[in-house]
């Protein structure tokens, strides 16, 4: 699942990111609100993260459970099915990772951080790298000289090889899809400090000028492999072998929900350009999809006041939706996409221009509290 037109745009050597935040400046369009309202929108609440960390957890644990249940019973019809519906659940614990990255699920900052370390290491994630990187993302969303986590133009795929690893086992992965061997290889590289390909498309300008930082990466990823080794030989001496593959591979499994709805926050929508309603897509969702996506269909809202926890970006979306454009539906965003990706195929620079209202330049919004990304920039830890 490799995107030629995006891989030409990396050919080239970037400069450290030291060097790029110099003279990128970018004045984002922000849809004007009061600031008491905002203030209250971005008041952290540890019951409200509980109920979510705790509560996705909790899902997945209580779904691992009952399909080991299942394969010591030897009942295989319904291992099959509750191992597919356990790793539909697994594949989105990416969401809670990125959530938790932004530290604005709880009030307590020590909370934040614990169940981001819990999240990290079942969902193989090094958290460390993506906070550098997912801080660029914001800064510069689909400004493709200083994000490279999202690069434009993307391929909403539906070919059936590709759908049928998405509905088993991701092996090779692709756009908005982790697969086994390239998360497996990427931890090891960086583990063995190979840092050339740290995070999608990052080259080594990611940590030029930030060893310390590095080096924090690079233990986080000997630790996440320590620790799956470990299940993995506790599991193989006890000759219950399942659980080592429940534990560490079911974020590879079933990943085709999470890929459906992951695929639209950006994809086909217009680049560098400072107005986040262009650029970032909000979808609705069914309730529960959107409690496994810890509310990341509202995504342009939570691009434009990344300070906002997830579980307010529905209330921000009703304060400001005059000023926005209509979510659309899952359906509607992929029909949106595959259209828009027809026409890229014929001209590489098109992409879909999201009408949206009509603003007057005194709608711009520079208070800092709107430009706050939470506590996701590591370069501001104590």
């Amino acid at each position: 699942m490799v995107n030629p037109v995006s891989d030409r745009a990396f050919n080239k050597k970037f400069p450290p990111m030291s060097e790029i935040k110099n003279h990128l400046k970018i004045n984002w369009y922000r849809c004007p609100i009061e600031k008491k309202t905002l203030k209250n929108l971005s008041q952290r609440d540890d019951l409200q993260g509980f109920f979510y960390a705790i509560g996705h957890l909790s899902l997945w644990g209580a779904l691992g459970i009952l399909t080991f249940y299942f394969y010591l019973v030897q009942n295989f019809l319904l291992f099959f099915i509750f191992l597919f519906v356990f790793g539909t659940v697994a594949s989105f614990l990416t969401a809670p990772h990125h959530e938790l990255c932004h530290r604005t699920v709880f009030k307590t900052r020590r909370l934040n951080d614990l169940f981001l370390i819990i999240y990290s290491i079942v969902s193989w994630q090094n958290y460390k790298i993506y906070r550098f990187s997912h801080t660029y993302h914001h800064s510069y969303t689909l400004f493709v000289e200083g994000d490279r986590e999202e690069v434009m133009p993307a391929t909403p795929s539906l070919r059936v090889l590709y759908l049928l690893q998405l509905f088993t086992f991701n092996i090779f992965g692709g756009y908005q899809s982790r697969g086994l061997v390239p998360t497996i290889s990427h931890f090891f590289n960086i583990a063995t400090d190979r840092f050339s390909n740290p995070f999608n498309s990052w080259g080594t300008e990611l940590y030029e000028g930030y060893p310390k930082h590095r080096k924090e990466a690079l233990n986080w990823a000997r630790l996440v492999i320590g620790i799956h080794l470990l299940v993995f030989i506790i599991s193989a001496l006890t000759g219950y072998l399942i659980i080592s593959f429940l534990f560490s591979c079911s974020v590879f499994i079933a990943n085709a929900h999470r890929y459906f709805v992951g695929v639209p926050m950006h994809c086909g929508l217009k680049d560098n350009i400072n107005d986040f309603r262009k650029c970032a897509r909000s979808i609705t969702l069914d309730p529960l999809s959107e409690f496994l996506y810890w509310n990341m269909n509202w995504h342009l809202e939570h691009h434009m006041y990344a300070g906002v926890p997830h579980y307010n970006l529905k209330k921000l979306h009703k304060v400001v939706a005059s000023d926005m454009p209509k979510p659309r539906t899952l359906l509607g965003s992929w029909q949106e996409m595959r259209k828009t990706w027809q026409k890229q195929k014929h001209d590489p620079s098109y992409a879909f221009d999201t009408p949206v209202p009509v603003t007057k330049a005194e709608g711009m919004v520079s208070d800092i509290d709107a430009m706050s990304l939470g506590g996701l920039d590591p370069r501001t830890d104590q």
